[in-house]
């Protein structure tokens, strides 16, 4: 909890690209990257002056870094360091290493000499880290009432952008139908129509965007979270969206496009009265309307939307409203704009 609250350093690895997409592949991905370089004979130098403080482990050098403290200097012990052959085969193999573990933060790396001043190298690194900059691995979440057209605009940007499109109710559904453990648990829930626990939602979608897919491309959710606590819960963990949109479009809008819709049970493909319809008369007879579509439905659905309306924009302060109701070409370039703005 700390670590998303407060920020991390991590020092020390990864050291190689593989290691660099394993972290990305669990959903570490660092704002800032920096890589300190320094010829080969300053790195060998510093290897063979390193003292250690025996009482608190910190490193000091004979030449580069010495303690202020008389106390700390008079207790320093040589440190136990690798033979010269040692060393050598560790450079050889950062150099080996460096340029994929480059390529995996490219976006978000600078690199610093650090053969200057340590005061230097420090504003220079403190500079970059103050710098805010927005992941460039787009995590967005889509939100708005039900017929807002969450569905239509994740696969809109799905297919431009090659993101992962992350439909809460659908990922729900296959692994309901896969065997696993966690299926068997949500699969009562479903038959049955009520939640599924936030504990068990958030297991799946904590699992799906691990994937490399969603780590390395990006991933759009939508149909979660309806509430605050959903909400707080997903900013608590690692898959915190970048780019939160809320699709607005009034209840009468919602209404119409969600009613007049139905499915054909053959082919499994849905049609609306207006915007889609039917093909032939065949085609129209036999077409079904799901529960959750008829009218007293929607409106329990609606309503239980604006209840929590105002919650949900609580935790997302900074997103961008988009007006859903025109036509969802226009819908679209209105989210392309803001999303390739930043």
């Amino acid at each position: 909890m700390d670590c998303i609250h407060r920020g991390w350093v991590l020092v020390g690895f990864p050291q190689t690209r593989l290691q660099a997409l394993s972290l990305q592949q669990l959903g570490v991905l660092p704002e800032h990257v920096v890589l300190l370089e320094a010829p080969d004979d300053v790195l060998l130098q510093r290897f063979q002056g390193r003292q250690v403080d025996p009482l608190t482990g910190d490193v000091y050098h004979h030449t580069f870094i010495r303690p202020d403290d008389d106390v700390i200097a008079n207790r320093l012990e040589e440190g136990r360091g690798l033979s010269e052959e040692q060393r050598l085969a560790k450079l050889q193999c950062f150099h080996r290493e460096v340029t994929g573990l480059s390529s995996a933060y490219q976006h978000v790396l600078k690199v610093v000499n650090g053969d200057q001043p340590h005061a230097d190298v420090y504003q220079q690194v403190l500079a970059f880290v103050q710098t805010h900059r927005r992941s460039r691995t787009p995590r967005i979440l889509l939100l708005g009432p039900p017929g807002s057209g969450k569905s239509h605009q994740a696969q809109l940007l799905s297919n431009k952008y090659k993101l992962v499109d992350v439909c809460c109710g659908r990922l729900l559904r296959s692994v309901a139908a896969d065997g696993s453990t966690v299926g068997e648990q949500i699969q009562p829930y479903l038959e049955s129509g009520h939640p599924v626990p936030d504990s068990l939602v958030l297991q799946v979608l904590q699992e799906r965007l691990s994937q490399m897919d969603c780590s390395c491309r990006g991933w759009i959710l939508h149909g979660f979270p309806s509430e605050l606590q959903q909400a707080k819960n997903l900013q608590e963990s690692q898959y915190q969206p970048n780019r939160v949109f809320f699709l607005e479009v009034t209840d009468e809008v919602c209404l119409e496009r969600i009613t007049l819709r139905a499915t054909d049970p053959i082919s499994g493909q849905r049609f609306h009265a207006f915007a889609q319809p039917a093909p032939n008369s065949e085609v129209q007879d036999r077409l079904q309307t799901r529960p959750e579509d008829r009218t007293p439905a929607v409106e329990h659905s609606l309503e239980q939307y604006w209840n929590h309306s105002a919650a949900l924009q609580s935790v997302y302060p900074d997103a961008v409203h988009i007006d859903a109701d025109q036509d969802p070409h226009s819908v679209f370039e209105a989210l392309e704009s803001k999303l390739t703005a930043d």
